[in-house]
């Protein structure tokens, strides 16, 4: 899909036309911008050989990420993948654990087993990402029915990418949510890409979010690259779920702006797509929208950047200076209590 095709997609006007208002607005940029710098910032420490494995980016969705995140109550459970890294700052994993996990570093929630996005939190709710995607959709199918079976009214979300849809665990965990009308939101990131596989060999719909007609349950496609959309689809689903309305697919479709990973070149894919795709960047979008609705000024602008590369330098450090782990904890906390 092109940009061009986008007209199509769910649109909002306005900050304002969805209930956001302009403090809610700002948080949203600075998630995002977040995200993009460290992201921008991880990038050149993968490059020199400062990080301890592969580096997973989600440059192009933030939009997708912070917005959807940002509809849910501290309250209910998400379950972000690796291009959520927006998702994940929204819910309070602060920029040093970011880094120190892509480091290896102990005071992390996996030990210093992992050095990608797979952050789990019990405090904030927050599941830990399964590499095998769409085996998250029955993990957080699950959570939605405790939330149901406990009355504790609390809505599970999760997330998904466009080749995750084409596995038995998509169809399993979404069937048995629409069937029991559970608490349940799912995300499906179509960024036009499935490693090096295009959507033209993924899957034969039109529109992913067509797939919901057949489970009984709405769907919605909505443009990734702009915030307000991807919110005010979130903010309907998520208030569905929690009026025991059962559960909703929103397909939000974007572009991955680089590689599967940083070890990947994506020679596959067209860079005039990429170039069309660069025009509506999410984070472009987001300050041309605050600044035509007069909610900030270039300097409060100017202060959040200054404020946001300053986060960043000091997580950096803390992260730098925080111990590995020890050799004899390799085998400890492999699985749970």
């Amino acid at each position: 899909m092109t940009p061009s095709d986008s007209v199509l997609l769910s649109s909002a006007r306005s900050f304002v036309d969805v209930g956001l208002t302009r403090d809610d607005a700002l948080k949203i940029y600075y998630y995002m911008r977040l995200a993009r710098e460290i992201d921008n910032r991880s990038i050149a420490l993968y490059r020199q050989g400062r990080l301890s494995g592969a580096l997973y980016t989600g440059v192009g969705n933030e939009a997708t990420a912070v917005a959807s995140a940002y509809a849910l109550e501290d309250g209910d459970a998400i379950c972000p993948m690796h291009r959520d890294l927006g998702a994940q700052l929204v819910r309070g994993t602060s920029p040093q654990e970011v880094f120190a996990n892509y480091m290896g570093k102990a005071d992390t929630s996996s030990r210093g087993k992992d050095s990608s996005l797979h952050i789990g939190s019990v405090e904030r709710r927050v599941f830990s990402l399964i590499s095998h995607l769409g085996s998250m959709i029955p993990l957080t199918v699950g959570a939605a029915l405790a939330s149901q079976l406990t009355d504790r009214n609390y809505v599970a979300m999760t997330y998904v990418g466009d080749g995750a849809t084409s596995i038995g665990d998509f169809h399993e965990g979404l069937n048995f949510a629409a069937v029991r009308r559970l608490p349940f939101v799912l995300i499906i990131e179509n960024n036009q890409y499935a490693y090096s596989t295009p959507t033209s060999l993924q899957f034969a719909c039109e529109k992913l979010s067509s797939r919901a007609k057949g489970y009984g349950i709405p769907g919605e496609q909505v443009d990734g690259t702009d915030a307000v959309a991807v919110y005010a689809a979130a903010r309907r689903a998520v208030q569905r779920a929690r009026a025991g309305e059962g559960a909703s697919l929103i397909e939000t479709v974007t572009m991955r702006m680089r590689g599967h990973s940083e070890h990947d070149k994506a020679e596959y894919v067209p860079p005039e797509l990429l170039e069309a795709w660069a025009k509506k960047d999410p984070i472009h979008r987001m300050e041309t929208l605050l600044t035509e609705t007069g909610w900030w000024s270039g300097e409060e602008r100017t202060a959040m950047e200054n404020r946001i590369f300053q986060e960043i330098d000091e997580a950096l450090v803390a992260a730098e200076n925080s111990p590995m782990p020890a050799p004899e904890k390799a085998l400890t906390d492999v699985y749970a209590d």
